[in-house]
């Protein structure tokens, strides 16, 4: 058999069975920019193909922190910087969670995407950068016009919140020194930042936070 003809027939956007992943998605999440540059520019992939987690290849790579493929990416037509999975999250809720403020930046700097989009439990990109203790991205974020510092998700809680109780110091404190940041905001179980804190035994935000609040009134 003529090896040509065996690579002709090889279908390069073929999906796997088990999560309907294609090469481009995988060499996407490894940050392998060769392979995605080579994937890309072929007629029979689909650079923004979802899985079946609705997850795109620009999805996967900005969760990896990989900027080159993003940038790579999202330069193309046929990509949309903003794409939401099943989850309702966008490549930028994903980089903010992970930490990678190269990303980011890259991404919110973006018209067509939005900073402060929220997810299908009403988290924003913010929101999973202080739940992860992100320092960097929070202070990135937190900032912006476009982002709401203290946003409420489906269950009253803020960024805030988050932080607290995961007893993220430096983004608690990079998010009390806000002026629309209310410390001791309720969230629809009646707890506050605070009661987070304390909940998880995080003895340095709770005094914190107890300064700040007691500062206040």
């Amino acid at each position: 058999m003529d090896p040509h003809s065996v690579t002709a027939s090889i279908t390069a956007d073929l999906k796997d069975e088990d999560d309907g992943r294609t090469a481009l998605s995988w060499a996407a999440e490894k940050g392998d920019e060769a392979a995605v540059k080579l994937l890309v520019e072929r007629d029979d992939v689909v650079a923004d193909f979802k899985d079946n987690y609705g997850r795109t290849p620009l999805s996967r790579a900005a969760e990896g922190g990989h900027n080159a493929v993003v940038k790579l990416l999202v330069g193309r037509d046929d990509v949309e910087a903003d794409s939401k999975d099943n989850y309702g999250r966008t490549p930028l809720s994903r980089a903010a969670e992970g930490g990678h403020k190269a990303v980011v930046k890259l991404l919110v700097e973006r018209h067509d995407v939005v900073a402060d989009r929220k997810d299908k439990d009403g988290r924003t990109p913010l929101s999973w950068a202080a739940a992860s203790g992100r320092n960097a991205v929070v202070e990135l974020l937190v900032v912006r016009d476009d982002v709401v510092a203290d946003s409420m998700d489906n269950h009253g809680w803020t960024a805030l919140s988050w932080a607290a109780s995961g007893g993220h110091l430096v983004v608690v404190k990079l998010l009390i020194e806000r002026d629309d940041v209310v410390a001791d905001l309720k969230d629809k179980d009646g707890w506050t930042a605070l009661s987070w804190a304390a909940e998880g035994g995080h003895t340095a935000v709770v005094n914190l936070l107890r300064s700040h609040i007691k500062g206040q009134r």
